[in-house]
């Protein structure tokens, strides 16, 4: 709550925040930002501060130690930016101008890693040198490159923003191969469809689904009958939905239904008539898997486990079947850039850096075609 008279208050965070109008020089709007700190008294320097670098400042309203400041120069007049206040101003025009749930995942690293590695910095003074001084241990290879992405989004914002030359932040080599997710093995496939086929109901269907569509975990709890066209033998995405942070809420997440991951993702996928026959017979809700409201994905992925477990194989993410859809498409002939449309991939690399995982017994299969072509070419007569 703000003190009397000041526009200070303290925030959920434990930091106190300042805000200042600043006036719009093309069209004279007035516009607030704002300072932070660890105390109301390092608050109240910075805004008597930056009220006068902006022309806002009225010294005879300052109250205790902070009237007894002299006026700032030109010099000490400057504008100092605190990487903690340009980071606010960024996510604010994240929120403003991405999907929710990108601004989620910005404001937590940032709450969670980068406000505590950097509290009251200069935005200047932070170079690779001193990320790496401050960069928390133990950290997966995701989580870095989600850090320094954010970093290096802040820092252009600034630039931008405030017309100053800042770095680019480079990660350091990890030394590591990354992991890749990895796809179910034909055996474990086989078993899996036999489970499928035993009986027919909704969680068996959408597994089915996802392993012919290669469908994401989202898309499918959004689909709605409406979505599936059954004279053209298509299944259209349109949207996704996700449980994200939501402030002011009891259970302080909400499911929501939003776009889809990207204008690539909004897309068309064509259907086989296995597939179609597991659709043929429409329900009276509105959406496929969920009824009334969309099915929530903590839930398929709950059901994906037991069906798993009843088929005899170890316990796997659910986005393995988006994995193993797109190996199989490649291994079956198909041409990456189909593969990466119905993937709903801007880019034909991410299919084969991301989904494509040959197995051994293809690699196999290809070193056999070679030397049999050798072989062809040894038996020719000079």
């Amino acid at each position: 709550m703000a003190r009397h008279g000041e526009n200070i208050r303290k925030r959920k965070d434990g930091r106190w925040e300042g805000r200042y109008p600043v006036y719009s020089k093309e069209d004279g709007k007035k516009q607030y930002h704002s300072v932070y700190g660890r105390t109301y008294e390092e608050v109240q320097e910075k805004l008597y501060k930056v009220k006068h670098r902006h022309g806002t400042g009225n010294q005879a309203s300052l109250p205790g130690h902070l009237s007894q400041l002299p006026p700032p120069s030109c010099e000490e007049g400057e504008l100092i930016l605190i990487f903690s206040y340009v980071a606010e101003e960024w996510l604010n025009e994240i929120r403003n101008t991405r999907k929710p749930s990108t601004y989620e995942k910005y404001k937590l690293i940032f709450e969670n890693y980068l406000w505590k590695m950097f509290p009251d910095t200069e935005i200047s003074a932070i170079t690779d040198k001193r990320i790496r001084e401050q960069f928390p241990e133990g950290l997966t290879e995701s989580m870095s490159k989600s850090i320094y992405c954010v970093m290096n989004q802040i820092l252009k914002y600034a630039s931008r923003q405030y017309f100053i030359e800042l770095p680019n932040l480079k990660r350091p080599s990890a030394g590591t191969r990354s992991k890749p997710v990895g796809v179910l093995a034909k055996k474990e496939q086989t078993k899996l469809l036999a489970a499928l086929y035993q009986e027919q109901e909704p969680f068996r269907t959408a597994v089915s689904l996802c392993l012919h569509t290669g469908l994401r975990l989202g898309e499918l709890c959004a689909l709605k009958w409406t979505d599936v066209d059954f004279e053209n033998r298509l299944v259209m995405v349109n949207r996704t939905v996700q449980r994200l942070m939501v402030d002011g809420q009891k259970s302080r997440t909400l499911l929501l239904e939003v776009d889809p991951k990207s204008e690539y993702s909004r897309r068309e996928i064509p259907l086989s008539d296995p597939v179609l026959e597991l659709l043929r017979i429409p329900g009276d809700k509105e959406y496929i898997f969920g009824g009334d409201k969309p099915l929530d994905p903590r839930t398929m992925q709950y059901r994906f486990k037991k069906i798993l477990k009843r088929a005899g194989l170890p316990d796997r993410n659910f986005h393995i079947l988006r994995h193993t859809f797109a190996t199989n498409c490649i291994e079956g002939g198909a041409d990456v850039k189909s593969l990466s449309e119905i993937l709903g991939h801007s880019d034909v690399k991410i299919t084969l850096n991301r989904y494509v995982h040959p197995s051994m017994d293809t690699k196999r299969r290809h070193m056999d075609r070679l030397s049999g072509f050798y072989g062809q070419i040894h038996g020719q007569p000079d």
